[in-house]
């Protein structure tokens, strides 16, 4: 009976995964691709070992998807939809050996309806790519504890290095799993082992192509990151960031299973002390490290609330293995009796809010203001906005001198994507910061050509592209709207946004970003 209640519950959760990543497929295709995601498009364009911004396995990964389904938003997000399965797959597969099947059905069931995974699932983005390797190199980590085979290590070590490929973040995973060989008796020996240094090593070697393109090009990633991290300001410790930081964790998980994973760690810390299954420690080291981490940067500066994404993944078979039926432990503290009281609404509004998100994406039912509502912002438009500049650089004198132009890599990135042609266009970086298109061209490309350029302001030729340019028209406005759902007219339609279409002539120079002041931590 036994047997085929667990092949019962492997068999719904592999259905839930599939399932659910069948869907990301097809939902993939029904929205214009973000301003990042069609940034790392571009990057695809352009394959190199590194780029400005971030590691490089997004761009690979992109450009073979698209040389595979074509330039469309589903061969651009398609390494996302599949790396969420196969982070889904390793995630089921630690539960299920350590916890049992229904565990593993459980760790399906909370991690495909988070809102931070399916926006990771579907987003092209090295996100969903980082997630793949962290959920990886944590089963096959804990395999290396459990039987210190070399293979084990060498496979740790492989995802490690694709890990570090998507994205510098993963450098956490490895003191984690590290300080938990060091600090638990049973494992501790096996760092005495060179295996565990030389599937590290494995990881380091595949990372070198990034390290050697760094010193190439004078550090500049190594230095966006650290000027993210806060280097370029006075060392400082203050409150101003750790609110905004933990809101946005609630509300990227939802605000009950946020308190649910903190319920989690507070439990595994707990047996950690008291020296309970193992498991629960190791699981503790490929999560909490990763949120404390950041956390602690907050009090610092800014943290975006995608950095410390893939430290939740394994929380969730935490979950399966403490709170619900699947656990194999009594309710024996308030914690535990706390944890599961609360594990069905927390999974339950995780998925409400997941369906609310998809849902305002491609049929916006819901009342929220335009300024608040990002799926409106930063989706729309982008199609008219690329149809309208490549009509009008048809019209200019000379269309093969004729650039497009946006004044962030944003704009620019968008456009390329969604001008009929998928041409490729420039960003002006003068202004703002410097990015990969500094590697991409030079003013002396372009010297002398026309241009046309698409912004968010309707000065902009006042401001700033008459230092640039010989001459700019005023901009043609570019209004943007999306339908209402249930309006009384059908057709009525909501304002979202404007762009404004700018016509410059003769290209003076002036493409590089210009650093404030010789100081700033980006400057070379």
């Amino acid at each position: 009976m036994r047997e085929q209640s667990d092949r019962f519950y492997i068999k719904a959760a592999w259905a839930l995964i599939i399932g659910f990543s069948i869907f990301r497929i097809f939902y993939a295709g029904l929205f214009n691709l973000v301003p990042d995601e069609t940034n790392y498009w571009q990057w695809s364009r352009h394959l190199a070992f590194g780029y400005h911004d971030q590691a490089p396995l997004i761009a690979w990964a992109i450009r073979l998807t698209t040389m595979l389904f074509g330039h469309t938003e589903i061969g651009v997000r398609l390494p996302s939809v599949l790396a969420a399965f196969i982070a889904s797959v390793y995630l089921m597969t630690i539960a299920k050996r350590w916890f049992g099947a229904h565990a593993a059905w459980i760790t399906a069931m909370v991690s495909q309806g988070t809102l931070i995974v399916n926006v990771g699932a579907l987003l092209a983005t090295p996100d969903g790519l980082q997630a793949a390797a962290w959920a990886a190199a944590g089963y096959h980590v804990a395999c290396a504890y459990e039987r210190d085979s070399w293979g084990q290590w060498i496979l740790s070590g492989l995802w490690f290095g694709f890990g570090l490929l998507s994205k510098y973040t993963m450098i956490i995973f490895p003191p984690g799993v590290f300080l938990y060989g060091l600090l638990n008796p049973i494992h501790r020996h096996r760092l005495k082992s060179p295996r565990p240094y030389v599937g590290l090593l494995v990881g380091l070697l595949l990372f070198c192509p990034v390290i050697i393109w760094n010193e190439q090009n004078n550090w500049n990633s190594v230095r966006h990151v650290a000027y993210l991290g806060g280097a370029n300001q006075a060392f400082a410790i203050h409150l101003k960031y750790i609110g905004e930081f933990i809101g946005s964790q609630a509300a990227l998980l939802s605000p009950l299973a946020f308190i649910l994973v903190l319920l989690a760690w507070h439990e595994a810390f707990r047996r950690i002390v008291q020296k309970d299954n193992w498991i629960y420690g190791y699981l503790f080291f490929t999560s909490f490290p990763m949120f404390a981490g950041f956390a602690v940067l907050s009090l610092h500066t800014r943290v975006y609330g995608n950095w410390p994404a893939a430290g939740y993944l394994t929380t969730a078979v935490l979950i399966a293995a403490l709170f619900t039926r699947a656990s194999r432990i009594s309710a024996a503290n308030r914690v535990l009796r706390a944890g599961r009281s609360l594990w069905p609404w927390a999974v339950g509004t995780s998925y409400l809010f997941s369906a609310l998100l998809l849902i305002q994406v491609v049929w916006p039912v819901f009342p929220v203001p335009i300024h608040l509502d990002r799926t409106a912002t930063e989706i729309l438009g982008w199609k008219e906005l690329g149809v309208a500049a490549h009509q009008i650089k048809n019209t200019m004198s000379n269309p093969e001198k004729t650039f497009l132009f946006g004044l962030r890599y944003q704009t620019a990135s968008e456009l390329a994507f969604y001008t009929p042609d998928q041409s490729q266009t420039v960003s002006i970086n003068k202004w703002k910061r410097p990015n990969v298109y500094d590697y991409w061209w030079n003013d002396k490309d372009l010297m002398g050509w026309d241009a046309v350029g698409a912004t968010y302001h309707p000065n902009s030729h006042k401001i700033m592209l008459n230092q640039i340019f010989e001459r700019v028209d005023p901009p043609e406005p570019l209004k943007i709207f999306r339908r209402r759902v249930f309006s009384p007219d059908h057709a009525e339609k909501e304002y979202v946004k404007t762009l404004y279409l700018y016509r410059a002539y003769g290209f003076k120079g002036g493409l590089r970003w210009v650093p404030p002041n010789s100081s700033d931590i980006r400057a070379n």
